[in-house]
């Protein structure tokens, strides 16, 4: 079967204050968002198989999965919102062997927790970037996350982009990366919850996000992840970057004003958002 998207990360178990225990991860998400968009998607993952095919059984019809077996699956203690988003590692899944993905005409490589392998192909298509987990750090089980810098090896991933997203409290760590993708020809959007964020262009232009804003959202787990794959979509598609990452805010007001993965919303619903403002 060919893929229009294919998301290469973890699926993980997020531990909620309280101890909710709920499915997360940047692949879960933009999958979504990308299925929600009308594509043809798979997510490329590793961990425990039975958990994780029992984690994402409300979405099996939205998605196809790959699951490389792993010991344990990725799971985050996490508590706060944006900026002030707190989160430790209580369990860590390994590496996605880099020839596990197929082609697809959209591959969005997202880590997590330090799983993409800078030998991670490209796919040949376009080539989407959330970089946040190339640059954490931790220093064992139960340690606190913390952001690092991107090892240099891994800027031949953003050399490969065709776009990158990331949030304003990654740009420095992300330094690098942003570099290597806009030398390479990438479009980089910089998210800044409420206050919208920035767009990068190869020219060197940069340019303020349009689209929704959403202030004091109740959580915000993925909106992030929602925007990467509604961009990615949308630039695939040919549309200008502003307008493009105008969308791409929309999709992820739109998230923001629900809860969890079911919140997402479908084209229609990011368009009617959009005209809203």
């Amino acid at each position: 079967m060919g893929f229009d998207y294919a998301a290469v990360g973890h699926v993980t178990v997020d531990i909620l204050p309280g101890g909710e225990r709920r499915v997360g991860g940047t692949a879960l998400y933009s999958s979504i968002q990308a299925s929600r968009l009308g594509l043809n998607v798979v997510v490329v993952t590793r961990g425990v198989p039975d958990e994780i095919e029992q984690l994402l059984a409300p979405y099996e019809r939205e998605l196809e999965l790959i699951v490389s077996p792993a010991q344990q699956t990725t799971t985050l203690e996490t508590e706060g919102v944006g900026a002030d988003r707190r989160q430790r590692l209580v369990g860590w899944a390994g590496e996605v062997p880099p020839e596990l993905a197929p082609a697809a005409e959209i591959t969005h490589l997202a880590p997590v927790a330090r799983e993409i392998s800078p030998r991670q192909p490209g796919g040949g298509g376009f080539v989407g970037l959330t970089p946040q987990g190339l640059v954490r750090r931790w220093s064992g089980p139960g340690s606190a996350v913390e952001l690092g810098t991107a090892p240099a090896e891994h800027e031949a991933l953003a050399e490969r982009c065709s776009a990158m997203v990331l949030s304003a409290e990654e740009r420095d760590s992300c330094a690098g990366l942003i570099a290597a993708g806009l030398g390479a020809g990438a479009v980089v959007a910089i998210t800044a919850g409420a206050a919208g964020g920035a767009l990068l262009l190869p020219d060197g232009q940069e340019h303020e996000i349009g689209g929704p804003r959403v202030t004091d959202p109740s959580e915000d787990l993925g909106a992030g992840d929602v925007f990467a794959a509604a961009m990615f979509v949308e630039l695939h598609g040919g549309a200008p970057p502003a307008c493009a990452a105008a969308f791409a805010a929309a999709a992820a007001a739109v998230r923001l004003e629900g809860t969890g993965a079911g919140a997402i919303g479908d084209r229609d619903a990011i368009r009617e958002r959009l005209a809203r403002g």
